[in-house]
């Protein structure tokens, strides 16, 4: 088991721009994952399997809804902070920055902001602590990045609704107490409901044999005339808005998360390009992978501002959707570009889980198309900033 030796790169001095409470949380992650992520992951990817014993870790590091207010169990932090902490989190492993982003933005986030207050006291607090766990479904089979063409649906039983249909690539479901569910009603509106592991008709068959986010628990959401108590119904907002607003948030911690990342492969193969040597020299001293750690070092730094800068425009109200699609598509597509180059400096070294680099690698690849392919965020900025939409 190798030690986890990593130090942040921060070539723009951009911790200047951080609070004293800033540097501390993130700080306090990144012990954490040092001593709690980094000796086991590697094990654990190997496996294909989740290490639930991170759970309590991670609430107590305030991984969970870091901006729920304190009222409910949260750490009532800023986005700067959460985006910190999924930075370090990801730093560590994209699988487990799934687990929290999942839990934070896609669970605790619609119950606060689209839930009535006994919504909010019932789930919040176990959700903050870890006692619960959650997943989200909105992905379905047959509707990915097209989520408005959603077939699972719910019709009203007059003292309940009843549930069918399926989700498809759902992070934490063979785990999770509850799950935040999209359907349509009668009338082809979406709405969200919160539905209870222990309900009758639903099931949640894991996902096997992925190369990606290998971490991380993956499955599907099975509702077969799943009677769904109305008090269920997360009445606050409707529409496909209600489930992108939820989306927004993850997609912000995904543009730090990725961060992470990257940070872990440049500086895994900086440390190899010093010691490595070859004709009588460390590698680092030749001038092409001097350029390849240039490169990455330059990449890291604009993706850090542009992380810093979109989180102060969303602690503001400020960023638009567009904005947060911008910063999730670049600084993945950076960190997986990074990654990639960092795998070539190790040479055949790179491949093997002795080093993080390949497993990031891999992890990115889903995080890349997850809350919105590469593709769909580039065509969400096109048609921003031209007026004119290219989806259909």
């Amino acid at each position: 088991m190798k030690p986890d030796l990593f130090e942040a790169p921060d070539y723009y001095n951009i911790d200047d721009l951080l609070s004293e409470e800033h540097k501390l949380v993130r700080d306090a992650a990144r012990s954490w994952v040092k001593r709690e992520v980094s000796p086991i992951i590697e094990s654990y990817a190997q496996r294909a399997e989740f290490p639930d014993q991170i759970i309590k870790g991670l609430a107590e590091i305030g991984a969970f809804g870091p901006y729920i207010p304190e009222q409910y169990g949260g750490a009532g932090l800023d986005q700067i902070s959460y985006g910190l902490i999924m930075q370090e989190i990801e730093r560590g492993d994209s699988g487990v920055r799934s687990t929290a982003s999942v839990q934070s933005s896609l669970v605790m986030y619609p119950i606060w902001k689209y839930g009535d207050e006994k919504q909010r006291n019932k789930y919040l607090p176990k959700l903050a602590s870890g006692e619960f766990m959650g997943c989200f479904g909105l992905t379905e089979p047959d509707h990915g990045s097209n989520p408005g063409g959603m077939t699972t649906n719910f019709r009203d039983e007059g003292d309940h609704y009843l549930l069918n249909g399926a989700k498809l690539w759902i992070s934490n479901a063979p785990f999770a107490d509850i799950a935040v569910v999209w359907a349509k009603n009668e009338e082809g509106r979406i709405h969200g409901l919160v539905v209870e592991r222990e309900m009758e008709g639903f099931s949640t068959p894991e996902t096997h044999n992925k190369w990606s986010l290998r971490a991380s628990a993956t499955g599907e959401l099975i509702f077969d005339n799943v009677k769904v108590p109305k008090e269920n119904l997360l009445a606050g907002k409707s529409g496909l808005g209600a489930p992108l607003g939820c989306l927004d948030s993850a997609r912000y911690g995904i543009a730090w998360g990725a961060i992470g990342a990257a940070m872990d492969c440049y500086d895994t193969a900086l440390r190899y390009a010093k010691e490595r040597i070859q004709f009588d020299k460390p590698i680092g001293a030749t001038q092409l992978q001097q350029k390849k750690l240039a490169e990455m070092i330059t990449e890291i730094t604009k993706a850090q501002l542009l992380a810093w800068r979109l989180g102060v425009l969303r602690e503001e109200g400020k960023a638009t959707s567009a904005q947060i699609s911008m910063a999730k598509r670049n600084n993945v597509d950076m960190a997986i570009n990074i990654a990639r180059e960092a795998r070539q400096i190790l040479g055949g070294m790179g491949i093997t889980g002795e080093y993080s680099i390949m497993r990031h690698m891999m992890n990115l690849e889903s995080v890349i198309t997850y809350e919105g392919t590469h593709d769909i965020h580039l065509l969400i900025t096109g048609m921003d900033i031209t007026g004119f939409s290219a989806f259909k």
